[in-house]
C-alpha cells in the first residue's frame, strides 16, 4: 500500500461479477464518501456502490514480526 493510499482510506467500490471489486473513488473522510456515493446513486440507479474502509497491513511490519517470533 503506498503512502497516498494510505492518506485516502475511504474507498467507494463497485462489485464485479466475478467477485472482484472494482475501486471507484478514494476520498480521505467518511462524509466525503457518503457524499459521493449519494451522487454515485442518483447517476447510476442500478449500478451497485459500497463504502470501505480499505486498511492494509503494511508488508514491512509483517516482515518485522515473523523475525521477531524466530
Amino acid at each position: 500500500m503506498t503512502y497516498k493510499t494510505r492518506l485516502f482510506p475511504w474507498c467507494i467500490i463497485r462489485p464485479q461479477p466475478n467477485m472482484t471489486q472494482t475501486i471507484v473513488a478514494r476520498f480521505r473522510r467518511r462524509c466525503d464518501a457518503e457524499s459521493h456515493l449519494q451522487l454515485l446513486r442518483q447517476l447510476l440507479p442500478n449500478a451497485p456502490h459500497t463504502i470501505m474502509f480499505d486498511i492494509a497491513p503494511d508488508s514491512r511490519d509483517e516482515d518485522s514480526e515473523s523475525s521477531e517470533v524466530s
